[in-house]
């Protein structure tokens, strides 16, 4: 029912920025729980960033507070992350995802990828000098 796109990826220095974008189409429901997952090679897939798309309850990792920031664009069903200060550690691939709206009601597991059933097939993102 859920189509998402992700774009943006890409091979950026240590200290650089980078802006995700994420376009979902194909549903006739307005109001999703909608989340930035992203796995390392050999590594689980974490839990970035979330949000409602009924605006704010946006969480973030511990990892990434206060460098990354989640948004969503209602007019457009467009998810955002704004991400600044990269390290290597932030390399690996990233997806958008998008679940029930009771994820961010309930307030709780927001960063958990088994929440969400939606997936998109991923942008990679290289933080290198």
């Amino acid at each position: 029912q859920v189509q998402l796109v992700e774009s943006g990826g890409g091979l950026v220095q240590p200290g650089g920025s980078l802006r995700l974008s994420c376009a979902a189409s194909g549903s006739t429901q307005s109001d999703y729980s909608m989340a930035w997952f992203r796995q390392g090679p050999g590594q689980e897939r974490e839990g970035v960033a979330s949000v409602s798309t009924r605006g704010g309850l946006e969480h973030y990792a511990d990892s990434v507070q206060g460098r990354f920031i989640i948004s969503y664009e209602n007019d457009k069903k467009a998810l955002y992350l704004q991400m600044s200060s990269l390290k290597p550690e932030d390399s690996g691939m990233y997806y958008c995802a998008a679940g029930p709206p009771g994820i961010h009601a309930l307030g709780v597991r927001t960063l958990d990828s088994q929440m969400y059933n939606y997936w998109g097939q991923g942008t990679q993102v290289t933080v290198s000098s």
